[in-house]
């Protein structure tokens, strides 16, 4: 899509249907913190017909898919406020060019969130390993090493291109819609998992700083998830990804030193 196009389907919306986004996506997000802050631990705390489900399934299974539940779940917290602008103005394009509607506004977040799930997978297959390797706690923290080394990876990684360049793309939504733009409603969805794609460069490392003070930690939770929100809203987001980076390098310094 020309960019001069672009702008001409880019209509305000009313303000019943900005009501409607944002009251969605704020159920969303409220509902994640409320599940993260009554966190089921054991098969048994989730109640009724999932703890019978999860009964059925051998032990180390079931407490698999709570941590791949804790995952995605706080994945939904933390990025759903951040991703907030890029779908509002999806919105907004798409009544400007009148086609598709609420179907392909819904489809879009839904292709952010799969990309984001897939993250969690991954993100749980990573926890794992870390068990069992016996890198982290049982309140799932790192020691002073293992956590300067993450702190370590994620300051570099705040300075790389590939950071800059899913940061553009996050920050920007109608330069991400100029240059991915795709009709209909799988152009919905393809979007969307772009989106995801493009958020979880700029972001992956910033999640792995979970690790460092506890993934069920809220305040460092919370902490994050203000940071990624600032990172991706503010003009001179790539500045504040910098700064904070060096941050970083300089907390796995002090870590490092603590630990010897």
């Amino acid at each position: 899509m020309r960019e001069h196009d672009l702008s001409e389907t880019v209509a305000p919306l009313a303000a019943r249907d900005q009501a409607i986004i944002w009251t969605a996506l704020g159920t969303i997000a409220m509902l994640s913190w409320i599940y993260l802050i009554r966190m089921p631990m054991v098969p048994g705390d989730l109640g009724g017909f999932a703890a019978r489900l999860a009964a059925l399934m051998p032990a180390q299974w079931a407490d698999l898919w709570l941590v791949f539940m804790m995952w995605t779940v706080m994945m939904a917290a933390m990025m759903i406020p951040s991703a907030s602008p890029m779908i509002m103005t999806y919105a907004r394009i798409v009544r400007g060019r009148g086609r598709g509607g609420w179907p392909r506004v819904w489809l879009f977040a839904a292709g952010y969130l799969v990309m984001w799930t897939v993250f969690s997978a991954a993100a749980t297959a990573g926890q794992v390993l870390l068990q069992r390797a016996l890198l982290i706690t049982n309140a799932l923290s790192t020691g002073p090493v293992a956590g300067g080394i993450i702190l370590a990876v994620a300051g570099i990684y705040q300075f790389t291109p590939l950071k800059a360049a899913c940061l553009s793309y996050c920050q920007s939504p109608i330069g991400f819609f100029m240059t991915n733009w795709r009709e209909g409603t799988s152009g919905a969805l393809w979007m969307g998992l772009k989106h995801g794609a493009f958020c979880i460069g700029c972001c992956w490392m910033l999640m792995a700083l979970l690790f460092v003070a506890g993934v069920m930690n809220l305040i460092w939770i919370a902490a994050l998830s203000a940071f990624v929100l600032i990172e991706k809203a503010v003009p001179r987001g790539e500045l504040i990804a910098r700064l904070a980076g060096a941050a970083m390098i300089a907390g796995a310094v002090v870590l490092m030193m603590r630990a010897g």
